[in-house]
């Protein structure tokens, strides 16, 4: 028996509607770099990133399987980890080297761990919870306080809805909520570049509308993956990929940190795209039927 049209076509409307608006989001963004005096080679990178996430975001969906998720889940701190291994820009260590492209880590792979930590926390407990602690930990070593603060976020959200005793999930809420404090203690020696951390301000000088339309474009598509929240097996992996989203467009606001999608960097678009397709999994695997019972 076939699962119904709705549940079919939902993983369909998670890929075309996030698609849709963080294009729209990525557009404006070239549009506010370039008017602003940024080159051109680097704003349409950011298409180019849009285009290549999309791909790897259909992959994905058609293809991830179970075991999928504990790759996703151990590959964020594997990569953190080996972010420690070179010298660092100022004694910061958010990169990896892919070519020509510096990749921001935490942002490339973030989105699909968060997905992949809340779709195995439950059956997979403790290697769950491990990996999540342990990428928080090192965005806290790097230091990135709003990766940190994301992964936070995340971990306080399944902590409450984890089928654990009140003390355990008090422990690990508490070891989330001084790990991102300690974040935000830490020094950031690096100087905001107006077209990544700064963007959204060059929006609003170029008018008010375009600064409206930038930051609702925005807030659109951090909420975007809230529409897996419907399916009962994606609730928490699409409001745990909602949340670290959310925490990556308000973190502009309180200190010099990127602006995903508007301003230029590949690594949040990239990055969001391979959470959006992962959780699009979850949505197929979930509506697949299952063989029928062998006849006896």
């Amino acid at each position: 028996m076939s699962p119904p049209a709705p549940l079919r076509s939902r993983s369909s409307w998670l890929l075309a509607g996030f698609g849709l608006v963080s294009l729209a989001t990525v557009v404006v963004g070239i549009m506010v770099c370039t008017s602003n005096g940024a080159a051109m080679a680097p704003a349409l990178r950011n298409l180019a990133a849009w285009g290549v996430g999309a791909v790897l975001a259909i992959v994905l969906a058609a293809l991830a399987r179970r075991t999928t998720l504990r790759i996703l889940l151990w590959l964020l701190p594997i990569a953190l980890l080996a972010g420690f291994l070179g010298p660092g820009l100022q004694e910061v260590h958010r990169w990896l080297s892919l070519g020509p492209v510096q990749a921001n880590i935490a942002m490339l792979l973030g989105p699909a761990a968060v997905v992949a930590f809340a779709a195995r926390m439950d059956f997979w407990p403790t290697g769950s919870w491990l990996a999540l602690l342990l990428a928080l930990a090192l965005t806290v070593a790097q230091p990135d306080a709003s990766q940190a603060t994301a992964l936070a976020v995340v971990a306080l959200a399944a902590a409450w809805s984890f089928h654990a005793r009140p003390r355990g999930r008090l422990i690990l809420a508490v070891l989330a909520v001084g790990a991102a404090a300690w974040a935000w203690l830490r020094p950031d020696p690096l100087a905001p570049v107006p077209e990544v951390e700064g963007v959204i301000g060059l929006a609003f000088s170029q008018s008010p509308t375009m600064g409206a339309l930038a930051l609702g474009l925005l807030l659109l598509v951090s909420l975007s993956p809230m529409i897996a929240a419907l399916s009962p097996g994606a609730r928490l992996p699409a409001v745990s990929l909602g949340l670290f989203l959310l925490v990556w467009a308000a973190a502009p606001f309180v200190g010099a940190f990127p602006v995903p999608f508007v301003g230029l960097g590949p690594s949040p678009i990239v990055g969001a795209w391979l959470g959006v397709g992962l959780l699009a999994s979850l949505l197929r695997l979930e509506t697949t039927p299952s063989p029928p019972a062998p006849r006896v």
